[in-house]
């Protein structure tokens, strides 16, 4: 099935190839991955040894330690100076396990527990949190975006006061292609971007009714990454417009005691909230809720490797994974580390693969390639955030970034999947590729997730540079696509953000080479290339900086 692009997919591969990159000076030779080095980068680094890779835990250091020594002895330069390393300030807050939220009115109340009912927290890094009768409001989607006609706090104050938010976007209620974009998820549906939203509109507390289908994760997950310490940068210290003093989330039976409270039914109140012309309703309800918190600040760090390229060693191809998962949970019985295998011990490992590959790659390409392991991804894509305000090579100067994120552990597909598809023509490259390898472009599995907005390519993408985020698709070549999504669910439910996803040494990963191998052909194109990867001209991201090298 094709996916957007303004070429027609008839063309000739290779025609495509040149086209949306630029054509190669010289063609480069076929390089392979390594499976071995990506077997052990994955098997190390997900290993109980490096206890969940948690940032600013000792797990960090080995993490760390064990990257830069790949990338050393690969013979790649130090891309920060004279260090693989740049420094990310970050501070920990961790709420004690006396977190309290509760509402009253209408005669009524309703107290819920933490870590079944609510998960709360604050990036205030204050030693205590405290709300006493905050109003509470239900502000619908929480969105606010004139392009769509929609003002979720259109002639509401919520300023000091406590505001319910559904997930997701009101397309996604609907399923009506004329409202946002009917079933896939907008930037307006991000979970971050509802609680920057409510501190801008002055909210004292923002909580997110989690909702597994709209979410696309279950209650489990809501708990493990968002119980316990929470990460943020420091530089955002102290700025307390940046966030509510209380957010978090509350299990849709919770939405339900609350708004039973306030004498509504929520499943209607939430329909409502699905149409133009929703009103933010006040429910009567008054809000406490109290965080005693234990504040920490540390350095976290990106790891950047340079391989310098020739005649324009002064642009930059990006490749980019995030190095980090969720740490250690002592109170969890039996196995209790996050491991991380596939989210994403694949991607880190897959930058030592690609490094390698392109270190054997003669001639060396025009421009200089960068391999860039993040840190603080879950928590926030804190460590692209960071490197975004804080580009260690110019962003004008980068052509473009690939990001991989999640690669397949369940054997090859006969289709690719590109996500957040229709804004550049690195879209184009990778179609032509897949076609290389007998694979086709078909849609997101889970559009409604938005996972482009969960992955770090976005934080570039916001800021003007092409990105690409692509994996193996679910049309699995030996069993077919319903098998595919069922390894897929199956992973979503079990190991996704959980102490079950680990190595196995009985893996297939052939999936996961086939997409490295089509990374490497793309960067290596762009790398090569006169001009610049193009925006789409209806990209969302094309008015950010559209930049192109022209002959």
């Amino acid at each position: 099935m094709r996916i957007g692009g303004p070429w027609a997919l008839s063309a000739a591969a290779g025609f495509v190839l040149a086209a949306c990159a630029g054509a190669p000076r010289l063609p480069p030779p076929s390089i392979d991955i390594d499976e071995a080095v990506f077997r052990d980068g994955v098997r190390v680094l997900a290993s109980d040894a490096f206890e969940g890779r948690k940032p600013g835990t000792v797990g960090e250091e080995k993490t760390l330690a064990y990257l830069v020594e790949q990338f050393r002895r690969l013979g790649l330069k130090p891309g920060n100076g004279d260090s693989f390393l740049q420094q990310v300030p970050m501070i920990e807050t961790l709420a004690g396990a006396d977190a309290a939220l509760s509402a009253a009115g209408h005669g009524r109340s309703v107290s819920l527990a933490y870590g079944k009912d609510m998960v709360i927290w604050s990036k205030l890094a204050m030693p205590q949190t405290e709300l006493k009768r905050s109003d509470l409001v239900f502000v619908g989607y929480g969105i606010v975006a004139p392009e769509y006609g929609w003002n979720d706090y259109a002639n509401a104050d919520v300023r000091g006061k406590t505001v319910v938010v559904l997930i997701n976007d009101p397309g996604y209620a609907t399923k009506d292609p004329k409202v946002f974009k009917g079933g896939t998820q907008t930037y307006y549906g991000r979970w971050a971007y509802k609680i920057e939203e409510a501190a801008r509109h002055g909210a004292a507390a923002v909580l997110l009714v989690h909702d597994e289908a709209a979410l696309g994760l279950g209650w489990n997950v809501v708990r493990s990454t968002w119980a316990g310490a929470q990460l943020d940068l420091a530089v955002a210290e102290g700025n307390t417009a940046a966030h509510a003093a209380v957010e978090g989330w509350i299990q849709k039976d919770a939405a339900r005691a609350l708004f039973g409270a306030a004498g509504l039914d929520f499943s209607a109140s939430a329909a409502a909230a699905a149409h133009a012309g929703f009103k933010a309703m006040p429910l009567g309800l008054s809000v406490d809720a109290t965080l005693h918190n234990s504040v920490r600040r540390f350095n976290s760090a990106n790891v950047v490797a340079l391989l310098p390229g020739g005649g324009r060693r002064h642009e930059y191809v990006v490749y980019t994974a995030h190095w980090d998962h969720l740490g250690r949970d002592p109170a969890l019985p039996g196995h209790d580390v996050f491991n991380g295998a596939v989210d994403n011990a694949t991607g880190a490992a897959g930058l030592v693969a690609l490094a390698q590959s392109f270190v054997r790659s003669k001639p060396v390409a025009d421009r200089s390639i960068v391999f860039l392991a993040l840190t603080g991804a879950e928590p926030g894509l804190l460590g692209s955030k960071y490197y975004v305000a804080n580009p260690v090579f110019p962003l004008s100067d980068t052509a473009a970034v690939l990001n991989i994120d999640g690669l397949r552990n369940g054997g090859p597909t006969r289709d690719l999947t590109v996500y957040g598809v229709g804004n550049s023509d690195l879209e184009d490259a990778a179609r032509a590729m897949a076609l290389l390898q007998g694979r086709e472009m078909t849609p997101e599995p889970n559009p409604e997730q938005g996972l482009y907005y969960r992955s770090d390519c976005f934080i570039f993408a916001r800021a003007g540079v092409p990105s690409l985020y692509a994996t193996a698709g679910l049309d699995d070549s030996a069993r077919g696509p319903v098998w595919g999504r069922a390894h897929l669910d199956d992973y979503l439910q079990h190991r996704y953000r959980q102490p079950g996803d680990q190595y196995s040494a009985d893996w297939d990963v052939r999936g996961a080479l086939d997409d490295l191998r089509l990374y490497f052909e793309v960067g290596s194109r762009v790398a090569r290339a006169h001009r610049f990867p193009r925006w789409y001209p209806n990209s969302e991201y094309r008015a950010s900086h559209d930049r192109s090298s022209e002959p």
